[in-house]
């Protein structure tokens, strides 16, 4: 299967929308194109995120990567966080995934991070197989923790 991978702007909306819109019911959340549109038509505005876009020949989207910026006060450098990583089912088993994942490390170390960093579901198996596959390590030193104030 062949595929690019592009940084994703504003005008590529209509190509993530769906992409987007789909991780978010693999997270068990309803199906919402117009949430999904109007989130994303945010970050772009607003510069707080960075999405990488895996396209088909014909730009038909089959993947994408989101991260973004944080600071580490004690290393007193950039970071990242990846926080969204889908691929469409049709696409699959096809290395999308893992370019992805290549290109959100050269992505962050050309924007000068210290670091990547992310979370996943604990019954996510597929993505921890991956995720160990290209080097990344379980943190062992830290508990996360998590407040919902809404």
């Amino acid at each position: 299967m062949y595929f690019a991978i592009r940084q994703a702007g504003i005008h590529d909306l209509d190509t993530l929308v769906p992409l987007f819109d789909a991780y978010r019911q693999f997270y068990r959340q309803p199906a919402d194109p117009a949430r999904a549109r109007h989130f994303l038509a945010e970050r772009f505005a607003h510069h707080q995120s960075v999405i990488l876009l895996a396209c088909d020949e014909q730009q038909a989207g089959l993947g994408f990567v989101q991260l973004y910026p944080l600071f580490s006060s004690v290393r007193t450098a950039r970071m990242y966080l990846l926080n969204d990583l889908f691929v469409a089912a049709s696409a699959r088993r096809h290395g999308v995934a893992r370019a992805l994942m290549h290109a959100a490390a050269g992505q962050a170390r050309a924007l000068g991070a210290a670091s990547l960093t992310l979370a996943t579901a604990l019954d996510n198996q597929p993505a921890q197989a991956l995720y160990e596959s290209l080097g990344w390590q379980r943190e062992q030193r830290f508990c996360e923790y998590a407040l919902s104030v809404s």
